[in-house]
């Protein structure tokens, strides 16, 4: 293992490899503890090994979301599909020893234990000879560059954040403006927050939500809902420009009202409510709408239906068409 790390050593320090590597260092550290100690006769010392080696959840989600997505840009889809398996293979092994960690079942912990440290030692030279080497023969120093506030996102094991790579180069992803290599056209498209759409994949988006949304503006004013088939609460064209005051029962209005002045004042954020209709469970919520400079712009109402969502019970992790 770590054929490739004198290669890693010549790089920067926070290039996202350089990171990679040092997480390494602490997984094998993890894993020689952990090796080491006996469950039954140390389960706290055990037990707090095993959390900080779980994290190692941080560095998996890292590698989906940031590495993997690059290196498909190269036509490299290997670690996406079988990288990818074998992170799953160990997530469903830490949990298996969390549910042994919660009974302190200390024969199943010893029992199963091996066959983590193992898994991930066996991933680890995998990445050592195949994935960090290729990917850092495929991906550019600007695709480097791009890695950190997405890897912020996800996560790492390390215990301080690492420097910011390239540091005296970073932009802020709202000042962002350039443009990428990206696998689909941009014609007709808007730029928002994360990625591209047009106007009729907007549409689409919010007419197949399985949500009723109504857009109140900061002048209280209605200004959209989404026009799906299943919508708890019917509306209709005529309710766009109405005030919000005259578009509840009056029962309700003053409590509808309280709600948009405490959003104004900027004293709340959200406002749940549940209530039964025509025999099923509604979820009603209200959120403030603020822009970038916590200026108030309006009010979101979301509607959903939650009745058959309140039944559900264990897991489902297979698809049940069959």
């Amino acid at each position: 293992m770590n054929s490739f790390l004198p290669e890693v050593e010549k790089l920067p320090n926070g290039h996202p490899i350089k990171v990679y590597y040092q997480e390494g260092a602490l997984i094998q550290d993890l894993l020689l503890e952990l090796a080491d100690v006996n469950a039954e006769e140390d389960f706290e010392r055990y037990f707090n090994i095993f959390n900080q080696l779980a994290t190692i959840e941080k560095r998996f989600a890292r590698k989906e979301n940031q590495l993997f997505p690059y290196l498909e840009k190269y036509d490299w889809n290997g670690p996406s599909q079988g990288m990818w398996s074998f992170h799953d293979t160990l997530r469903d092994q830490i949990r298996l020893l969390n549910k042994y960690n919660e009974e302190k079942n200390t024969s199943k912990i010893t029992e199963n234990l091996p066959y983590l440290i193992e898994g991930i030692k066996r991933l680890m030279g995998i990445e050592d000879s195949r994935l960090f080497p290729n990917a850092m023969d495929l991906l550019s120093e600007d695709d480097w560059k791009e890695f950190y506030v997405g890897d912020e996102e996800m996560g790492w094991m390390l215990p301080h954040a690492p420097i910011r790579y390239p540091a005296e180069e970073y932009v802020h992803p709202s000042m962002d403006t350039k443009q990428r290599k990206l696998s689909f056209s941009l014609e007709n498209t808007f730029h928002y927050d994360e990625g591209y759409m047009t106007p009729e994949q907007v549409n689409l988006l919010l007419t197949f939500l399985p949500v009723d949304i109504t857009y109140v503006d900061e002048n209280d004013k209605v200004i959209f809902y989404n026009r799906g088939d299943d919508r708890v609460f019917k509306r209709s064209k005529g309710i766009i420009g109405r005030e919000v005051r005259f578009c509840h029962p009056p029962k309700s209005v003053d409590q509808v009202l309280r709600i948009v002045d405490e959003f104004r004042a900027g004293t709340k954020d959200n406002a749940d409510f549940w209530i039964n209709f025509k025999g099923r469970m509604i979820h009603i919520r209200y959120f403030a709408i603020r822009d970038k400079d916590k200026n108030y712009r309006g009010v979101i109402e979301m509607s959903q239906d939650i009745t058959d969502i309140q039944k559900l019970e264990g897991q489902q992790r297979l698809l049940d068409w069959d």
